[in-house]
């Protein structure tokens, strides 16, 4: 390899190195590394990694006079995890906004573990979802779960979300990064934070540099909650991307009495925002009842978020 450096072979000697096998493959690794264009030792195409670059989402992604990400005030999206009718989601909409929410998030494609559950009202959902926002002035999100949805889709929503069964759907992925959009790509449910970033790359490469990255929780051996919140991905992606980051208390424990507390420490990590489902009657919902804070209870978590964010440093308007 053309100015490669002395890399002992793998039978362990390099001229007169004599290193055994172990320090081959640190000083592969170190070579390696030096190339530029690696994540953990993974050489990526063309040596560049998007998502580290400067002229990646970086500091902040915009959504209209909306900005996530470094130095910019706390965002909150907030909404019932499904659309079940046009009156509900009004409801539920102008409440949040009026505590303080940003952004709308609203279910229209479901993917539910079982076939017999609810899976959303789909197109329909979606024109509901687009309304509420135009009337209340604040952009809308909603999960995408088809390559070819995605065109179709851009006509409603301000933001895409990939949720976690479709975090390494390629096809999807590679469709988000041809449209000019900004897309929230929720963690796997038992993917390492480097897959979680490569998957962003999926998008990115193909030239949409928009992408925020959320937390949602992994699966592991713990059965109190119905995952784990790895709130250590907060400080380690902003370590290792410039990719904007924020989590998803409601998804990550399951429970409506832990999503307050989960909250608060996922600010006090640094995430840029938070994505909390909110149902005016959590015990009819039709997806996550059990998870949902109920409109009076999503202020209050706002009122104890925002004394958090204040003693962190972060404004929350």
């Amino acid at each position: 390899m053309s100015g490669a450096p002395n890399v002992p072979n793998k039978g362990g000697t390099a001229g007169s190195t004599g290193l055994s096998s172990l320090g081959w493959m640190r000083g592969l690794y170190i070579y390696l590394k030096s190339l530029g264009g690696v994540i953990n030792g993974v050489l990526l195409a063309e040596n560049k990694i998007e998502s580290m670059s400067s002229t990646g989402a970086g500091n902040c992604v915009s959504i209209g006079p909306l900005r996530i990400g470094k130095d910019a005030p706390l965002a909150v999206i907030a909404g019932p995890c499904g659309i079940e009718n046009e009156e509900m989601l009004r409801e539920t909409a102008w409440l949040v906004v009026e505590s303080g929410a940003r952004m709308i998030r609203g279910g229209a494609f479901k993917p539910r573990t079982s076939p017999y559950s609810f899976q959303g009202l789909g197109l329909p959902g979606l024109k509901m979802l687009h309304r509420v926002g135009q009337e209340l002035g604040v952009p809308v999100i909603s999960e995408v779960m088809d390559s070819g949805d995605v065109e179709v889709m851009a006509e409603y929503v301000d933001v895409f979300q990939v949720g976690a069964r479709n975090m390494q759907n390629y096809p999807l992925l590679r469709k988000l990064g041809t449209i000019d959009k900004p897309v929230v790509l929720k963690r796997g449910l038992a993917a390492t934070i480097e897959e979680w970033l490569l998957a962003a790359e999926y998008i990115m490469v193909g030239g949409n540099k928009k992408v925020i990255l959320c937390e949602r929780g992994i699966r592991t051996h713990e059965r109190w909650t119905r995952n784990t919140l790895d709130l250590s991905a907060v400080a380690v992606v902003k370590s290792r991307s410039n990719l904007p980051v924020i989590v998803d208390p409601s998804h990550a424990t399951g429970h409506t009495h832990l999503v307050a507390p989960m909250a608060k420490a996922a600010v006090a990590a640094g995430a840029d925002g938070l994505m909390i489902e909110v149902h005016p009657c959590p015990e009819k919902a039709m997806s996550d009842g059990q998870q949902s804070l109920t409109p009076a209870q999503f202020r209050e978590m706002m009122l104890e978020v925002s004394r958090v964010a204040a003693a962190v440093g972060r404004p929350t308007v």
